[in-house]
């Protein structure tokens, strides 16, 4: 046995001793109690949920919902409406300012020319771009991989559209942390591009598979270096584009974008609860955000989180499962390209109440593996040692590091992060694109991740931290 695979299972073994060790500090007559819970909780929701029908809802009444969209604006009033339908208590809206970005009226397209031929590509623009002039951006191209092997080009990319084609690292096995390892060519490109004298940034989709659809996501600008048009281009059309560069460095590419950026509208955070019987100002958040992309119908990212969210509390209601401290159900807005309500939640005075807790689900849909907590080690034993809650559905893995975008703002004033980890390895064959739809979504799955929710938020708010 090699050393690294010694260390991993040494690290494994005081993980299960920790956790073990941790549920028999729980007495057995607790223990029986929340495990008959658990099983009343997984048996419904298996036999009868409705996260996937809430989910389907949501996507085919709303459609894409992105920050300041009509999409937008029906998922708020949905969620309300559906919230009070099913019966859940202090049922409003929060609201809040978002950003409003256009993708345009004009198609979206990006033709090679090499030689005498000229291809199309697989674009589309990234959120936040400016558009391209009417007539579009004719230009050679410069490939790189990294921003320091542009800066190392020196005057080579002037004038010419930066290519960043730097692909997801296939050996991790974590998708997301492949995902960070690429990222920032999407969010700094255009700044990086524009920096060395590019005219546009044509940026590799953030996923690791390889087809023909372009992934959409948020960019920004510095205020201090001109503007420059930004897209996505599919792996597919970056392959190409890659091999055709390799054969012809003379090749140009027209670029043609038509997006815009209007003004701040107005949206809403949509909040319903479960008061709790004895300490109702002590409140555990539950919640995923309510906006997507407008590409697809944001069934993943973050449909699945939303109606889990709502799936959990209508379980507890359902069983009739009282929580003793309030279990808030929180669909937050614009957390694709702002973070705005998210800030506004954790911003609004609230001087009658504590915050417990407060759990996220953003990464999908897909079969659950348990929960990433980041807290302090004294919570995170208080929220590990109920582990073994979830051991029967497989999702009992409760590690440390967790949260989620929407929640990071509470988790800076103290407040428990948690985030529920599930199986993400096609996360991002979906994510930001039109791929994105409710048929990517298996019902049982998407319900297993509910189930979760509606198990630790309900032993989290018995018993407390």
């Amino acid at each position: 046995m090699s050393l690294p695979v010694r260390t991993t299972v040494l690290c494994s073994l005081v993980i299960v001793f920790f956790l073990t060790a941790a549920a028999q500090a729980i007495d057995t007559s607790t223990q029986h109690r929340y495990e008959k819970i658990a099983n009343q909780i997984v048996t419904s929701g298996l036999g009868s949920g409705r996260a996937y029908s809430i989910l389907n809802e949501l996507t085919t009444t709303a459609g894409s919902r992105l920050s300041g969209s009509p999409g937008a604006a029906r998922a708020v009033a949905w969620a309300q409406q559906t919230m009070e339908k099913l019966g859940f208590q202090n049922v409003h809206r929060e609201a809040v300012m978002v950003p409003h970005w256009v993708r345009g009226p004009v198609e979206e397209a990006a033709v090679i020319r090499s030689s005498n031929d000229e291809m199309p590509l697989s674009v589309c623009a990234l959120g936040g771009s400016i558009a391209t002039p009417d007539e579009g951006i004719t230009a050679g191209i410069v490939e790189v991989k990294s921003f320091d092997e542009l800066r190392g080009i020196g005057e080579k990319a002037r004038g010419k559209i930066v290519f960043f084609n730097r692909p997801f690292d296939r050996s991790k096995y974590s998708t997301f942390e492949a995902y960070g390892g690429a990222v920032n060519q999407r969010s700094q490109g255009a700044v990086e591009a524009a920096r060395a004298g590019g005219v546009a940034a044509l940026v590799r989709s953030m996923t690791g598979r390889i087809d023909d659809v372009p992934h959409t996501g948020a960019m920004g600008y510095n205020d201090s270096l001109p503007k420059v048009p930004s897209a996505a281009v599919s792996t597919v059309a970056a392959n190409l584009l890659d091999s055709l560069l390799a054969a012809d460095s003379a090749v140009r590419i027209r670029l043609k974008l038509s997006c815009r950026t209007l003004p701040d509208t107005e949206s809403a955070n949509v909040i319903g609860e479960l008061r709790g019987s004895e300490h109702a100002e002590q409140v555990i958040v539950i919640g995923g955000h309510l906006d997507s992309w407008d590409k697809g119908r944001g069934a993943h990212d973050d449909g699945a989180g939303c109606s889990q969210s709502l799936e959990a509390l209508r379980l507890l209601k359902d069983l009739g499962f009282v929580p003793k401290r309030t279990i808030r159900a929180v669909l937050f807005m614009n957390e694709e390209n702002g973070l705005r309500g998210g800030k506004a939640y954790a911003a609004k005075d609230r001087p009658r109440e504590k915050h417990i807790t407060a759990i996220e689900t953003d990464a999908g849909g897909f079969t659950p593996r348990g929960f990433g907590v980041s807290s302090d080690s004294a919570t995170f034993g208080k929220i590990s040692r109920w582990a073994f809650l979830l051991k029967s559905i497989d999702a009992d893995q409760i590690s440390k590091g967790g949260g989620g975008s929407d929640i990071s703002e509470l988790a800076r004033k103290g407040v428990p992060a948690i985030g529920l980890r599930v199986d993400g390895q096609r996360y991002f064959d979906y994510h930001h694109s039109d791929s994105d739809t409710i048929d990517k979504v298996n019902e049982r799955e998407l319900e297993l991740g509910a189930i979760s929710l509606a198990i630790l938020s309900y032993v989290l708010a018995q018993e407390g931290l």
